[in-house]
């Protein structure tokens, strides 16, 4: 957790934290519940395998937690990273600073734990980091709560903790307009940590559930947040596939084709017919005929059920950069998609979704308990997966293949509890801590066929869904 400064003070800093280098492993020891608590929400945000970058390493016990597939630690102090070498040589550890940062790679992580409150400038220290950052990097942060200084005062006085220099006492909204200055936006924040010290049960419900609720939250020990860098547009023009799960949509295949735009390079739609008992499927196979022009594939759904279970066929079909979710009884009109489009291409977010709940929609389109139910939902998504929402519910959902095929391949920590497969994605992008966004669509009255959602049973379900994501995402 060494720093970096400038000049004399910077000399003074080395010294210090190299004398404090033969102590280091038994105090971390004696603090042993907060470090691994510490690696614990690290490891929540960084999955492993990936190559990751750490700015004030020590000799090396969180950068090894990650079990990156690349792992590259940097330190101010010569005497810890000579420890971290001899306990951790499958790592990469390098003396030095980050406001004279000089590397010739990029990282997928760059991890910052307790190192802010040190740096000299930090503005200076988070535009160094830029260089070394891909568009997709995230920068995880974690620095104390200064409403703890006293008691972290008085644990170096007790020899608790190492008796460390002054400290900067930064707060939040100054580490987010650093992060700003910098040229990083910040995707996701919380606290944790209110009971830093292994109490039976105690530690747990102060850790997992007091520290998340209102007020609580604000008294955690720890404060952390993810960045990414700013937006940039995608390089060159992506092509699209737009999945459109049909089950007794016939009157609405054709206005499909024909209203649905040219996206980017190429377009193609994917139907993926669930068992229709009125001829959905002869409905796509005339339309495939009679549109030689437009790519069009009819994908069975065979004895998989739910819209769910259509989506990962879907994708598993497309051959797109770009993965977008149509329903097809186009309550949201397909003239729309290229918004979806330009906010996912131009940077604005990595995981595009629809809010109908913004402008005036059709009478019949969305009743009474569905209106206050989505705004139920919405209140409570914004709190669980710490991002903002105003519509959870809009099956129009917008995101590129590779982070698609991250999010399948993560599939295993939430387990198949999602028929609707709206809050798989959901759940699946705020783990990968991407850059969630909304469109404001033009919600318009179903033309064609009946709603195949039980407004009861499925808000029940949903209920379920976010007990399940309190437990997996916020309460961890």
């Amino acid at each position: 957790m060494t720093p970096a400064s400038d000049s004399a003070s910077c000399s003074a800093l080395v010294d210090r934290f190299d004398s404090l280098a033969p102590d280091r492993e038994r105090l971390i020891g004696k603090n042993k519940y907060y470090h691994q608590q510490l690696a614990h929400y690290f490891s929540f945000f960084i999955p492993p395998g990936r190559s990751v970058l750490e700015v004030g390493c020590g000799i090396g016990q969180l950068l090894a937690a990650l079990k990156p597939q690349r792992g590259v630690g940097i330190d101010l102090s010569p005497e810890m990273l000579r420890l971290a070498r001899q306990k951790h040589p499958e790592a990469d550890f390098r003396v030095g600073d980050v406001e004279r940062l000089q590397l010739d790679e990029k990282f997928d992580y760059i991890v910052l734990s307790d190192l802010i409150t040190f740096l000299h400038d930090v503005q200076k220290g988070f535009e160094n980091l830029r260089p070394v950052c891909t568009p997709r990097t995230r920068l995880v942060i974690s620095t104390y709560n200064y409403l703890w200084e006293p008691i972290l005062r008085l644990g170096e006085m007790l020899g608790m903790k190492s008796r460390l220099p002054r400290q900067n006492w930064i707060s939040p909204a100054d580490v987010e307009n650093l992060l700003d200055l910098a040229g990083f936006e910040v995707v996701r924040r919380n606290f944790r940590l209110m009971l830093p010290k292994y109490v039976p049960l105690l530690s747990w419900f102060c850790n997992r559930v007091l520290v998340n609720l209102p007020f609580f939250r604000h008294l955690g020990l720890v404060f952390m947040l993810v960045a990414r860098p700013k937006a940039t547009r995608a390089e060159g023009t992506p092509t699209c596939s737009v999945v459109i799960p049909a089950r007794n949509e016939r009157g609405n295949i054709e206005p499909a084709v024909l209203r649905t735009p040219q996206l980017g390079a190429h377009t193609e739609l994917i139907f993926v017919e669930g068992n229709s008992t009125d001829g959905t499927a002869d409905e796509v196979r005339r339309v495939i005929a009679k549109h030689p022009d437009r790519d069009i594939k009819l994908i069975p759904q065979g004895a998989g059920r739910g819209k769910g279970d259509a989506v990962r066929k879907g994708f598993a079909a497309a051959t797109g950069d770009i993965l977008m979710i149509l329903d097809a009884d186009l309550t949201v009109p397909p003239e729309e998609l290229p918004k979806f489009y330009d906010a996912l291409v131009n940077g604005a977010g990595e995981f595009i979704h629809g809010s109908r709940l913004v402008y005036p929609m059709e009478k019949q389109a969305m009743r009474f308990f569905n209106i206050l139910g989505n705004k139920f939902f919405s209140l409570a998504f914004t709190y669980l997966l710490d991002q903002r929402f105003k519509d959870t519910l809009c099956g129009t959902k917008v995101l590129y293949r590779r982070d698609y095929e991250m999010i399948a391949a993560n599939r295993a920590y939430f387990g198949d509890f999602d028929p609707f497969g709206d809050f798989d994605l959901l759940f699946g992008s705020a783990k990968l801590n991407l850059k969630i966004v909304e469109i404001p669509i033009h919600y318009r009255d179903r033309t064609y066929g009946t709603t195949n959602i039980r407004r009861w049973a499925h808000g029940w379900l949903l209920l379920r869904m976010c007990l399940y994501a309190m437990r997996k995402i916020k309460f961890v």
